[in-house]
């Protein structure tokens, strides 16, 4: 059974005429007629008295009337829905960002989406890369904000920004009265840095390994939060996007020269 079997149903129902129905559908007669036999042939039951100069509906059509008219606005509410959703005015997005980008970046793009789409529901999670590539392998998230280039061959990585990672300083910190300093400088600092989890922890171990630096590493955390607490408040150092380090009172970003591990970040999903 076909939407137009119910719609041809509840017209010829309505003018209490094949000949009008057909008129008001620019049907032909003969074509509307073997529709609605169609329809009676498959429920078992005739639904129009056609012995008199009228048509009128049976016992069985008044019944089935009824759900026709209630299963058609359902499936134009069904139909309204899909495009909802394809428009974004409605339906549910699940998101998962890096936890160095929740720290700076997630809050204005989300709080922008926001703005535009006020009625889809959010689902935002924070994760490692490996585990937002793999959930999103598994269609558990529909967009992940991670890294490019992704890992898996299954995912696309479309580019954001492009960031490098900056020396971040409390403002009592000797080096704090510098914009730059060498890259060198890494040699006497001692830092603390995200624990080997993260993202971008890898990235630095990766670069200081290829450029022969070898940084002392003095406290390993897994939280941004702490790290930046720490720094606040003892002479250490760490290396995080600058971008982090204006979000956050008592800190200085200093560029490094040349520049620390650029990195792009992206919305990471499923190839289409």
């Amino acid at each position: 059974m076909l939407s137009r079997h119910i719609n041809y149903f509840l017209a010829v129902a309505e003018h209490g005429s094949f000949t009008r129905a057909a008129s008001a559908l620019h049907v032909s007669q003969p074509a509307l007629s073997q529709q609605i036999r169609q329809l009676e042939e498959s429920l078992g039951v005739p639904l129009f008295d056609r012995s008199g100069r009228t048509i009128r509906l049976t016992d069985a059509g008044e019944v089935w009337r009824q759900y026709a008219s209630r299963a058609l606005q359902e499936l134009g509410a069904g139909k309204r829905a899909i495009h909802d959703v394809a428009d974004l005015t409605r339906g549910s997005l699940r998101i998962a960002v890096t936890p160095t980008f929740t720290s700076y970046f997630i809050g204005p793009l989300m709080a922008d989406f926001y703005a535009r789409y006020p009625s889809i529901t959010l689902q935002l999670q924070e994760m490692s890369q490996e585990k937002i590539e793999d959930m999103l392998c598994r269609d558990e998230l529909d967009v992940g904000i991670a890294f490019a280039p992704v890992h898996s061959p299954e995912l696309e990585a479309i580019p954001l920004l492009t960031e490098s990672l900056a020396l971040v300083v409390a403002q009592h910190h000797p080096l704090a009265v510098h914009e730059q300093v060498a890259l060198s400088r890494l040699h006497d600092e001692k830092l603390v840095l995200l624990s080997a989890e993260f993202a971008t922890r890898e990235q630095i171990d990766h670069y200081c390994e290829k450029a022969g630096l070898h940084p002392q590493v003095v406290i390993e955390a897994n939280s941004i939060s702490a790290v930046l607490e720490l720094i606040r408040r003892t002479s250490l150092s760490t290396l995080l996007p600058a971008a982090i380090a204006t979000q956050h009172d008592g800190l200085k970003a200093i560029s490094l020269a040349p520049p620390l591990l650029e990195r792009t970040a992206g919305f990471v999903a499923a190839e289409k």
